[in-house]
């Protein structure tokens, strides 16, 4: 029997700038990203008394909110995630992008059986209402720690469950050749022994093995470089600069960004973002997938810079789709791969 594959590409709302000095309301973020002509859906869960707004944006523009996202803390946060699922069927979201900070309210860092028993929590309420929650890859988090997601995804199987996660591949490519990153939730003395491999051109890598796996339900394409350059233009409020976890994809103007842009530096980023699509495209069983372009104003992220983000995010979901089409092309022919053209896509 062949098997038909969908891969939609999206754009997260915080995406939808140009610099960080930028303040658009939300009709004019919906427009600007209809009017690209590239994207096929809006990720965001919207705040409290937001949620029209956002239902008649997506209608008017003809533009589906196929997923949500937000950062939780357990102890605390529990209620707002089952609400943003609610709230995502009610948008028409499949997914929903979900932070899990490593520590809970109380101040401590969560054991795999916590994280685990939260996915099953979430899991048994989103499978009611027909969305997925996918426990993101991300810094701050507890798969900061890259070797707790394979031992979580362990225990989510062990229950009887299958665990979903959102890969962003960014939070893994800057961290290599990168000791201090590496030092964050002691991580480093794994890297160094080889339990972890970070380079995605190894077939033993942690993307490679989270793809092979088909652990990714969801994705988010934010470009990077190993070593990434720390945003020096990008400030904390503690006046400490943003961590560099985001790289342009296409040569920044001049005097735009802080640091030299090389696009080699890409190659790693692109080889996760290719692995990805050819396993959808020939292997992998979800037939659906989601790729959001989060190309973000924040401190780790773009802050200070003076090149369109939004711009770059156009560019790569350009990549992502002709990538796609490229990848299915190559896919035996015993598959019925395909992407399905958008409205974002056919005009």
């Amino acid at each position: 029997m062949s098997t038909a594959r969908t891969l939609l590409i999206g754009i997260t709302g915080n995406s939808v700038v140009h610099t960080d000095a930028d303040q658009f309301d939300l009709e004019t973020r919906f427009r600007m990203v209809r009017d690209a002509g590239v994207f096929d859906y809006y990720e965001r869960s919207p705040p409290p008394g937001e949620l029209d707004a956002h239902l008649r944006m997506s209608e008017r523009y003809g533009l589906p909110i196929r997923a949500g996202g937000f950062y939780y803390t357990l102890g605390r946060d529990e209620a707002l995630l089952d609400w943003h699922l609610h709230i995502g069927q009610a948008l028409g979201a499949k997914v929903q992008n979900v932070q899990l900070s490593h520590l809970d309210a109380q101040g401590v860092a969560l054991t795999d059986e916590r994280v685990a028993d939260a996915y099953l929590r979430a899991f048994e309420t989103g499978a009611a209402l027909g969305v997925t929650p996918c426990f993101e890859v991300h810094v701050n988090m507890w798969s900061e720690h890259f070797g707790r997601v394979e031992r979580v995804a362990d225990l989510v199987e062990r229950a009887g469950s299958r665990f979903s996660m959102t890969l962003d591949a960014s939070h893994v490519i800057f961290k290599i050749g990168n000791p201090r990153e590496q030092a964050v939730q002691g991580m480093r003395d794994d890297v160094i022994a080889g339990r972890l491999v970070l380079d995605p051109f190894d077939s033993r890598s942690v993307t490679e093995r989270w793809i092979g796996r088909d652990l990714v339900g969801h994705a988010h394409a934010r470009p990077a470089a190993p070593n990434n350059p720390i945003n020096v233009w990008g400030k904390h409020p503690d006046g400490k600069p943003g961590r560099g976890i985001q790289f342009p994809f296409t040569r920044p103007p001049p005097n735009t960004w802080h640091a030299e842009w090389n696009e080699a530096a890409l190659a790693p980023w692109k080889q996760v973002m290719l692995s990805l699509l050819k396993h959808h495209a020939t292997r992998g069983s979800r037939a659906e997938l989601h790729i959001s372009t989060e190309i973000i104003p924040f401190a780790d992220y773009g802050a200070g810079a003076r090149y369109s983000l939004f711009a770059d995010s156009v560019a790569c979901a350009a990549w992502l789709r002709s990538s796609w089409h490229a990848a299915c092309a190559a896919a035996p022919a015993t598959l019925e791969s395909h992407a399905v053209e958008s409205h974002a896509v056919s005009h």
